[in-house]
């Protein structure tokens, strides 16, 4: 399911969605990682951030 951008609360950070282009930007940003980088990772760990930033050494 999408995102509502509508919703002005405090954003679920805690998952990386690939499907949301903008949280692509907002992760490869944060992470210092590219989209190809990002996306492996997500794909290996899972979608959890905190996984992801483990696994990426971050």
């Amino acid at each position: 399911m999408a995102d509502d951008l509508s919703k002005k609360g405090q954003q679920d950070r805690s998952h990386i969605n690939m499907s949301e282009d903008y949280e692509v930007k907002y992760w490869t940003h944060h992470l210092g990682v590219t989209r190809d980088e990002l996306r492996q990772a997500v794909e290996k760990v899972g979608n959890s951030a905190a996984t992801v930033r483990k696994e990426l050494g971050k």
